[in-house]
């Protein structure tokens, strides 16, 4: 398939840039393939009129931190930010990076954060034409540095979505209720619809639950600039599938109950770790699978998913999934009704594959 396929006309105004009120009271439209019919429910929490016990649904528990600083360069004290992607040393303080502006920083500029600039930066090695190896120069345990070092972020919401600044409530609200391993710079997105109460009503409707982990990276965001998405090259997220989850979901599929991928991580994660023999496997590694049409999936035989941005490999996963015609129809009912809201903080589709 083409670039151009996935080309849509976006309102300003229909992309949300706070959630809704109530992390489960957002709208959910349901897509049937086989059928070819589209609900349209009021609240998320009518997912659950779609599943029994014994169904499992797939939760990607990856962490987000702050990984968004603002900081000035050593003399001139221009502005610069500073996007943190992952550790690399913790005994050295060394920190992967992006930069903006890149051209104002070279090897050597010292950058200072914080209104006392008490937390110092060395740039000590050039990555890409963005990306900097910081050293950061602080006397203290490991533990006590990352609490100084995330008390400095915000919430890295992606900017070519949400174009407000984010506030302090970002950092919960960018924040799965399930997170726990933390390694993300960017929120799983389609999990942030899931509520504690939520959780509580599927696990009592006897719905199992699985956890599988992919860092999600800044990718997710970048943009395609090849027309043939068979040149498109995905950036590499790490990933981590353990047993448990490999039981449970292996268990919903032998039995013909309902495997649900909440998102486009989780479904990256499954197709990547799947066996020859159709069942998941542990995986310990990193991927850079990028699905689009035609794709024939192997596990999770429904999706929940946003409704995304044009152009994204998030929509074309996604249209991999419940098919190209079928998908690219409900954006389209989506766009004449106005309730719908697109993008990070937008609204859920759910698709079924019965």
């Amino acid at each position: 398939m083409k670039l151009s396929q996935f080309k849509f006309k976006l309102p300003d105004d229909r992309i949300a840039q706070y959630p809704a009120p109530y992390r489960d009271e957002c709208r959910l439209m349901v897509l049937h393939t086989k059928s070819g019919v589209i609900e349209h429910r009021e609240h998320f929490y009518d997912i659950l009129d779609f599943f029994d016990e014994k169904d499992a649904f797939v939760f990607n528990d990856t962490k987000v931190f702050p990984a968004r600083m603002e900081g000035n360069k050593e003399k001139t004290g221009a502005k610069i930010e500073v996007f943190l992607l992952r550790e690399l040393n913790e005994d050295l303080r060394l920190w992967d990076v992006l930069v903006e502006p890149a051209r104002k920083i070279r090897i050597g500029n010292k950058l200072y954060f914080g209104e006392d600039e008490s937390m110092v930066a060395e740039v000590i090695d050039n990555t890409t034409s963005r990306g900097r190896t910081l050293r950061f120069l602080y006397d203290g345990p490991h533990e006590e540095f990352k609490e100084a070092l995330y008390a400095l972020g915000e919430a890295p919401l992606p900017k070519s979505i949400i174009s407000r600044k984010a506030t302090p409530e970002d950092l919960e609200d960018f924040q799965t209720v399930f997170a726990t391993n933390e390694g993300a710079v960017t929120a799983p997105i389609t999990g942030l619809h899931f509520s504690k109460q939520l959780m509580k009503r599927l696990e009592i409707k006897g719905v199992e639950m699985a956890y599988v982990t992919m860092h999600c990276g800044l990718g997710n965001f970048r943009e395609i600039d090849v027309e043939d998405l068979s040149k498109h090259k995905m950036e590499s997220e790490e990933m981590h599938v353990g047993a448990r989850a490999c039981n449970i979901i292996n268990k919903a599929k032998d039995s013909g109950h309902h495997v649900c991928a909440v998102g486009t991580t989780v479904q990256r994660t499954l197709e990547t770790a799947i066996g020859a023999d159709g069942h998941l496997q542990e995986f310990d590694g990193w991927t850079n699978k990028f699905i689009y049409p035609p794709y024939d999936f192997g596990l999770a035989d429904c999706m929940v998913a946003n409704f995304y941005m044009p152009y994204s490999t998030l929509l074309m996963l996604t249209c991999a999934f419940g098919g190209y015609d079928l998908v690219m129809k409900a954006y389209k009912e989506a766009l004449r009704d106005s309730r719908y809201r697109f993008g990070t903080y937008g609204d859920a589709m759910l698709i079924m594959k019965d």
